[in-house]
């Protein structure tokens, strides 16, 4: 599922916009390619004292509206392309909900799980370390993404501090609370997820108490976004991880499943439920699919076998374009991932303000404020969808992109 160029679908996705939109062909040359793309190449001290040589990258698509933000991934198929798009689509995801940021996105070419912790956290301290060239509270600000967490954010977080000879709290995102992190954030995207499904399940006269909702992925975005689901009153009947996913008609007792991943790290086993393949649980008879793993995973071949009738969009770009046309022949209602699963860089700029401010807010404080920017998000995309007659992507396309078009218009060209 992964032979598309994700970067090919990101370009092809900004043509498409750019035709709805009137911007000086000048700037729409220059929001096509990214402002800047730093390749590294870098020795990491492995366990048994042999020295590896790992490649990573940072890209800066735009910064337009402000410093630019994108997560770190770390994974065995990371290529330059992909974080190019990456990039490109969290330009448009911030201007969509009205943050002063701009795109960005890195990544390692590796296998995390393979390493030990030492190797881990050697292999992160030198990223960062050759990354730092770029990073800055003002300039760019990291967080988690795919293989990533909290903790390898401390040791980014450390490590910039380390050269700098005082703490800088702000220059990383995603962080544990004991050094500045925000409450809320782990579950932020899931839980972004959750609120634009609601939205969308009231376009269509539907509630969450009526809605059979399939989750592929278990994982950063997938478990929040299953559990919140189901706290609505939605019956979540089949969800996966990498290793395969589990169904039940009758719905999943997801704190169960939980608890279960918890003492196994895999959901192979559950007894509540039968095995399905992560294919199967895409194709399963649903209202409410969320894709919340990696790219690419509905093309062409599975689109037909589609059966729900929305698709909430929790990971980057995992519909094809060819699959985004079939399925809106078959009218099913798509959320768009720049819109979809925002509510992770609205909580990452939530931790970045209270960080330059040494003030924090609570929990209830934090979800009512990504509730309200996350709905206000929604409805302004479907009044774009419904005024130019386009579907929810496109829209948020055109939405996205004009905000910066017009940033870029006001700043004007230096020198």
């Amino acid at each position: 599922m992964m032979a598309e160029n994700i970067y090919e679908t990101a370009l092809q996705q900004f043509d498409q916009a750019v035709q709805h939109l009137d911007i000086n062909p000048g700037i729409v040359k220059y929001l096509r390619v990214p402002k800047r793309e730093l390749c590294v190449n870098f020795p990491v001290e492995m366990d048994d004292d042999s020295v590896q040589v790992f490649t990573g990258y940072r890209v800066h698509h735009s910064t337009a509206l402000g410093p630019t933000k994108g997560g770190i991934r770390y994974h065995p198929g990371t290529t330059l392309d992909e974080i190019r798009a990456l990039a490109m689509w969290m330009t448009w995801k911030c201007a969509v909900v009205g943050i002063p940021y701009g795109g960005a996105k890195g990544g390692v070419i590796c296998d995390p799980k393979t390493l030990s912790l030492r190797e881990l956290e050697n292999l992160t301290r030198r990223y960062a370390t050759e990354i730092s060239v770029l990073m800055s509270p003002q300039g760019d600000i990291p967080a988690p993404d795919v293989g990533t967490g909290e903790r390898e954010m401390a040791w980014i977080m450390d490590t910039y501090s380390m050269h700098h000879g005082f703490s800088v709290p702000a220059v990383v995102t995603g962080k544990p609370l004991a050094i500045g992190g925000s409450q809320g954030r782990a579950e932020a995207t899931g839980r972004g997820v959750v609120v634009t499904t609601i939205e969308a399940l009231k376009r269509r006269n539907l509630a969450m108490e009526d809605t059979r909702i399939a989750v592929q992925g278990f994982g950063k975005v997938g478990a929040p976004a299953a559990y919140l689901a189901q706290e609505h009153g939605a019956t979540v009947i089949a969800i996966s991880d990498v290793d395969g996913g589990i169904y039940n008609a009758r719905g999943l007792d997801i704190p169960d499943v939980r608890a279960h991943f918890a003492t196994h790290r895999t959901l192979t086993g559950y007894p509540k439920g039968e095995s399905i393949a992560n294919a199967e649980l895409l194709e399963l008879d649903c209202d409410v699919l969320m894709p919340c793993a990696m790219e690419n995973q509905i093309t062409a071949e599975n689109a037909p076998r589609i059966k729900a009738r929305i698709i909430a969009e929790g990971a980057n770009g995992p519909l094809t374009p060819d699959a985004d046309a079939l399925l809106l022949k078959k009218g099913v209602f798509i959320i768009p991932d720049i819109l979809c699963n925002a509510g992770g860089v609205t909580v990452s700029y939530f931790e970045w303000v209270q960080d330059l401010q040494s003030f924090f807010w609570g929990e209830d404080e934090i979800n009512e404020r990504l509730r309200r920017i996350m709905v206000r998000s929604f409805n302004q995309v479907m009044l774009v969808a419904q005024e130019k007659k386009l579907d929810m992507r496109t829209a948020a396309q055109v939405l996205g992109i004009q905000r910066v078009a017009e940033a870029m218009q006001w700043r004007g060209i230096y020198p």
